[in-house]
Formats: structure tokens, C-alpha cells, sequence
């Protein structure tokens, strides 16, 4: 029988898979709810949820049961045929949005690129050619494709690939001004983080989306917003832009949206998507009836006002205990976020903490340096949430 202990699939891994992501030293073997275990048996409490993926939870009981249902009756047949999963799925992400059309594909990246896209032919569409500036924020993120860390506004993202995709302008996140400064003749859409995630937890002045939205429709422009991590009930609405009542023209979303399976999903109005017709985009996988079925039944629990309820009192709780550990230790500089996507930016690298909540069994990570990131799935108990607080208090005592 082959060994799988961790030293032979951590070594397996080190020597055959591209060295695109720093690992943790940690083989996982098994979820549920929110915990995970490794392959020496050790659990761990998470508090990530697979970088904002898994929401609902590992292998939740009835999302496995509608993944098996539907493996047994139809898995694939590509887009050239219609399915039910996938067709009742847009049904009911344009009954839950403000869109009434849906584009599937795989990933958040490939969600944005078909905004870029999108929003790019509508210009030329209604506008004629050379209108194709995509104005987006510093500090963004919004992929790896090449046109999307075209699109991110984060050097480090795109240093060794340039020549980047030319047409994407940056401006200060928040600044309803540089956004204003920065619109031409070649501007067409503006495109947004509500909160900027990997960018650290970041939220824009209220009002801020609003302006925008105004802006685009007094200068013609397109509004992108991109809820690929912060999507999906992560703040305590089902979509960040309903907290300040906004619509956008076009919206991306992935990540929580099959609750671990791969789908991205960008949702427009009827009047934007006209311009796309068959041939102009496509995606061989997007919205299997395997995936969809199952990102179906996601979305339904999500969407419940009961819920929605329940995560943004759970983020309340989070914030609060938060804010008491910033009371008792210095080294705290801000506390920030909304709902159950929290921040706590320190005055040093965050990454000792990281590690040292994983000696304890909780799964955490950081960004941008020095700000730890709390995405926990939104189910987690609050007695998960007292444990963690009670864990980080004892690090940073450690530590300073």
C-alpha cells in the first residue's frame, strides 16, 4: 500500500507541483462543518473557509447529497445544449440581483475578464472604437489571468509580466475625485471591490459606491463591481452593494458561490449584455449542471433573510471581541471589516501570528504584511469565535 503520510504527500508536492503558493506545512485529509483534520488526526478550527469559499461549511450534508444526486444523472454535456441545473441556477441569481442576464465560467478571474470584456464591446458597441480604459482602484485585486492583474492595482502582482494589457488606469480607493480626475475620451467603465479583500479588508466611505454609480451614468460609463470574495453573504446581505443600495451595471461573483466547487458567474442587465452574441465569449465548463446543481442549493441557503440574519450578528460578536483585544494590546492598530470578513492590522508583520495560530489548531492568514484576515465560514459557532479570541490574546503576549 502507498505511504501517504505527511512527509511523503508534502515532499510529493514540493518536487512535481509548480511553486505558485507558499504552504503551510499541513496535509488535510478531512472537513466538516468548521473544522478540519489533518493527516496525523490533529483538528484545527477555521477560520478562513478556503479564502472566503467555503461558507456553508465543509462537505455540508445536503450540498453532498445534491453533488451525488447529480453526479449519478448528468455531470457535463458543454454549453451547446441546454440543462436544467444550470438554467434554473441563473434563474435564481437574477431573482436574488438586480441582472437578468448570467455568464458561467470557472473561476473569479475568468469572471472578471468577461466584465473586462463585456464592458469593453459595449463601448465600442454603442460608442464606436478607441473607448476601452478601465478605470480601477490601487490596492485592488482581481486575478492572475493576464488581464486581470492587468486590472489589479498591486506592483507586486505584476512585476515579471509585463507588458501588461494596456487600457487599465489606477486611482485611490474611496476618492470619488480621482476617479473623476482620471475619465477621458478613452475611459468606458470604471471597476470596483466594494471592500477591498487582499487588499486588506478595506471599506470605502459610504456614499462612495453611490457617487460612482452616479458618476458612470452622467458620463456614460459602465459600473463593475466585483464581489468574487466579498459575494455571497459574506458582509450579512447576499451582495455587498445592497448595503449602500446601489446597483452596479455588471457584478462578478465565484469563490462561495458552489460553497468549494468551480464557478464563476458575472451577472449584467438585459440593455449591457445585449452586445455579447454567441461566439463572442465563452467557457467550455462554466456552469456544469454537476457545479450548478449544487451552487443552486448554495445560493438558496445563503439567500435566506434568517441567515443573512445570523451572519451579520455573528460579525457584530466577531467585531466587538476584536475591538476589546485592540483595548489590551498595543500592538493593534486598526479593527475593521463588516459582517464576517474582518480585519486586524498590527504595527508588524503578521505572519508569527499566523503561524502560531496554527500550532493551536486555527486556521488564519494575512495580507498585505502586517493585517491578519478573519474569514471564518458563516456558520461558525460563537464559541469557536470566544476560543480564537482567547487564543490571539495569549499570542500577543508572547510576542511582544
Amino acid at each position: 500500500m502507498e505511504a501517504r503520510g505527511e512527509l511523503n504527500i508534502t515532499e510529493i508536492c514540493d518536487t512535481t507541483i509548480c511553486r505558485t503558493y507558499a504552504r503551510q506545512p499541513v496535509v488535510f485529509v478531512r472537513g466538516s462543518g468548521c473544522r478540519l483534520w489533518d493527516n496525523n488526526g490533529k483538528e484545527y478550527r477555521d477560520f478562513l473557509a478556503g479564502i472566503a469559499v467555503c461558507n456553508l461549511g465543509h462537505c455540508p450534508e445536503r450540498l453532498t447529497e445534491v453533488l451525488c444526486e447529480q453526479a449519478r444523472k448528468l455531470v457535463h454535456v458543454s454549453n451547446l445544449f441546454y440543462t436544467e441545473p444550470q438554467t434554473l441556477l441563473a434563474a435564481e441569481l437574477v431573482k436574488c440581483s438586480f441582472g437578468d442576464r448570467v455568464f458561467f465560467c470557472n473561476s473569479g478571474a475568468e469572471a472578471n475578464e468577461a466584465a473586462i470584456k463585456l464592458a469593453r464591446k459595449y463601448s465600442f458597441t454603442h460608442y464606436g472604437p478607441g473607448r476601452y480604459q478601465i478605470i480601477t482602484m490601487k490596492n485592488s485585486f482581481h486575478g492572475r489571468t493576464l488581464a486581470t492583474l492587468s486590472a489589479t492595482g498591486q506592483e507586486k502582482v505584476q512585476k515579471g509580466f509585463e507588458p501588461l494589457v494596456d487600457g487599465f488606469v489606477y486611482v485611490e480607493f474611496g476618492s470619488i475625485e480621482a476617479v473623476r480626475d482620471a475619465i477621458t475620451e478613452k475611459t468606458c467603465a470604471v471597476m470596483v471591490e466594494p471592500i477591498q479583500g487582499e487588499g486588506g479588508v478595506k471599506i470605502p466611505p459610504a456614499g462612495y459606491l453611490k457617487n460612482l454609480r452616479d458618476l458612470c451614468d452622467e458620463k456614460g460609463l459602465l459600473l463593475i463591481f466585483d464581489e468574487v470574495q466579498v459575494g455571497m453573504g459574506r458582509t450579512g446581505k447576499l451582495f455587498a452593494y445592497e448595503h449602500e443600495g446601489v446597483a452596479p451595471h455588471i457584478i462578478t461573483l465565484a469563490k462561495a458561490l458552489a460553497n468549494g466547487l468551480p464557478i464563476g458567474a458575472m451577472i449584467t442587465t438585459e440593455k449591457v449584455s445585449e452586445v455579447f452574441d454567441p461566439g463572442s465569449h465563452a467557457s467550455t465548463f462554466g456552469g456544469t449542471p454537476l457545479v450548478s446543481a449544487v451552487a443552486l442549493e448554495t445560493v438558496k441557503t445563503i439567500a435566506d433573510p434568517k441567515f443573512l440574519e445570523d451572519v451579520q450578528r455573528k460579525g457584530e460578536y466577531f467585531l466587538k471581541g476584536l475591538r476589546e483585544l485592540q483595548k489590551k494590546h498595543g500592538i493593534v492598530k486598526d479593527i475593521r471589516g463588516r459582517g464576517l470578513i474582518l480585519a486586524m492590522e498590527l504595527d508588524r508583520p503578521a505572519k508569527i501570528v499566523v503561524e502560531k495560530c496554527l500550532e493551536r489548531g486555527a486556521i488564519i492568514n494575512c495580507t498585505q504584511d502586517t493585517v491578519l484576515r478573519f474569514l471564518p465560514p458563516l456558520i461558525i459557532p460563537l464559541e469557536d469565535i470566544d476560543w480564537l479570541l482567547d487564543q490571539l490574546d495569549q499570542i500577543f503576549k508572547e510576542i511582544v
